[in-house]
């Protein structure tokens, strides 16, 4: 599929894909190490009767990464500028991992857009947790990092990652994704080869590390903060879908975004499936969304 690009108000250039002619619009967040293109798979299988639109967040995949972001709700705030400028009034908002965080801080801060959401395999809205390591790698839970550029040092979470990019190794970053994401099946060589070189254009790992690590929309301590309590205005109904072979997002954090939206909340477990139910179980994930919205 061919991108499509737009500016938004801030003056960010958003790259997107873009599909169908429907009145009702699927609107499409990544997560973390990819882009837009990573959904292709439920793209080609959603009907042409809806506008599908999956943009590449600031600093991902061909977007523009003029200012650099502090938080997940920079993000959203480029999603309601995006909508914006096409004249989206209202979407179905669909988040992946480290995207499910970003429509929870959207759903937060702009109800009125949001029809329904869906969060695939996301993190908690307290944040994913990146804790100072010991000399054996060993997590020391409790120890954060004070600083972006601190966090940028951690050598098991954060390091790897980090020169895969900045060197565009392919086959590091694809042998990364195989340990981690893709730990079930696995694409076709074809897609492989486009989402691992989209994952290698990313220019804002640390600052989105960083806001992830720092999201906690709870009234709960996280480490990193005491948290904004804006849990509390998200008044949509929502599909949680978890893969019970995750290694990357852990149950506990599902079951949290679960228990804290419970009076809106439905959760879909995917039996042997990864991180990626868009490799995984597509067709699948494609029905449960499908009949979630209608």
């Amino acid at each position: 599929m061919k991108k499509r690009q737009i500016v938004i108000k801030n003056g960010e250039v958003i790259h997107y894909l873009e599909q169908g002619q429907g009145p009702k619009t699927i609107l499409l967040i990544h997560g973390n190490f990819s882009s837009g293109m990573h959904y292709t798979p439920l793209i080609e299988r959603l009907p042409k009767d809806y506008k599908v639109i999956a943009p590449d967040l600031r600093g991902y995949g061909d977007s523009s990464y003029y200012r650099r972001i502090s938080s997940l709700a920079d993000f959203a705030d480029d999603i309601k500028l995006l909508m914006d400028a096409k004249q989206i009034e209202n979407a179905y908002i669909v988040g992946w991992s480290l995207g499910g965080g970003v429509a929870l801080e959207f759903a937060a801060k702009y109800p009125k857009s949001v029809l329904k959401m869906i969060l695939i395999n996301s993190t908690t809205h307290r944040g994913y947790p990146i804790f100072k390591k010991g000399e054996n790698g060993q997590f020391l839970v409790g120890q954060v990092y004070q600083s972006p550029e601190e966090l940028a040092t951690d050598p098991i979470q954060v390091v790897p990652l980090l020169n895969a990019q900045k060197d565009k190794n392919f086959p590091l970053m694809s042998f990364i994704f195989d340990q981690t994401i893709y730990t079930v099946k696995k694409p076709s060589a074809e897609d492989n080869t486009i989402w691992i070189n989209e994952s290698l254009k990313q220019r804002n790992l640390i600052d989105a590390d960083w806001a992830l690590a720092n999201l906690n929309m709870s009234d709960q301590h996280n480490f990193y903060n005491a948290g904004t309590q804006n849990i509390s205005k998200i008044k949509t109904e929502i599909l949680h879908t978890w893969g019970d072979k995750d290694i990357v997002v852990p149950q506990y954090m599902v079951l949290e975004n679960v228990k804290a939206l419970e009076k809106y909340s439905k959760l879909k477990v995917y039996p042997n499936c990864g991180h990626s139910p868009l490799v995984d179980v597509p067709d699948e994930l494609t029905k449960d969304i499908l009949d979630f919205i209608k």
